[in-house]
């Protein structure tokens, strides 16, 4: 589904994307972990299109996708759940999910709210409020929702249990375990490597702009370089 081959991106003149080589087959869900400041959001937002790349390619069902406009990726079926959610605050839950289906012309975006809204309770409960007056939680569940109103093919997840409780982080990561199910692959950026590794097939791991390891979820969970250096062991 989405393959990149040595892809560079840079902040002014300071490189932060070494040649980064990766793949995401249809149905998984693979991980990219590392520590603050190794690349990750970068790399995200280099697939989704808001930060540009100057070497390298990204192929999306076989075609070359370097430098299609962001807004056009998303109609090509990828979104991105944003570091920090990003919701918009003023407005309520449920039009927050519908800015999600701005762009679509069918006429099941009722039926998908419906189901965000069986996903995630709460949302239902809270349809009519502000955005901004949701909890951290909340407010991670209501941007994985509007980003799945898009009705993506590939969703792009940058770091969902950042500042939540361990509960909510559970919720959050069992909704996301069970996309495949319903068609979505998903590429998950977490800090949370043991979180991240016990729902993905495949991972990756990111360090300083380079990918240093790569291989099956369950032999990274019990690759020593991997257990001293992210899970603490």
């Amino acid at each position: 589904m989405l393959e990149v081959k040595d892809l560079k991106s840079r902040y002014g003149r300071i490189e932060v994307l070494h040649g980064i080589s990766m793949e995401v087959r249809e149905g998984e869900i693979v991980s990219l972990i590392g520590s603050n400041g190794a690349g990750k959001t970068t790399f995200l937002r280099a697939l989704s299109g808001v930060q540009p790349v100057f070497g390298g390619a990204i192929r999306w069902q076989g075609k070359d996708i370097s430098r299609v406009a962001a807004h056009m990726r998303s109609r090509l079926g990828i979104a991105q759940v944003p570091e920090g959610r990003q919701v918009f605050s003023p407005l309520s839950v449920e039009d927050n999910l519908k800015l999600g289906a701005w762009a679509r012309r069918d006429n099941e975006v009722a039926a998908d709210m419906e189901n965000i809204y069986r996903m995630f309770p709460v949302l239902a409960e809270k349809r009519n409020i502000p955005a901004g007056s949701l909890s951290g939680g909340q407010q991670q569940m209501l941007a994985v929702g509007r980003a799945l109103m898009t009705k993506p093919k590939l969703l792009l997840l940058d770091e969902p249990s950042m500042g939540l409780a361990p509960l909510l982080v559970d919720q959050i990561l069992n909704s996301v375990a069970g996309l495949p199910k319903l068609g979505v692959t998903v590429l998950l950026v977490e800090q949370n490597a043991t979180a991240a590794l016990a729902i993905s097939s495949r991972a990756y791991v990111l360090e300083t702009g380079k990918i240093i390891l790569s291989g099956e979820a369950s032999s990274l969970a019990n690759d020593a370089r991997v257990t001293e250096a992210y899970l603490g062991l």
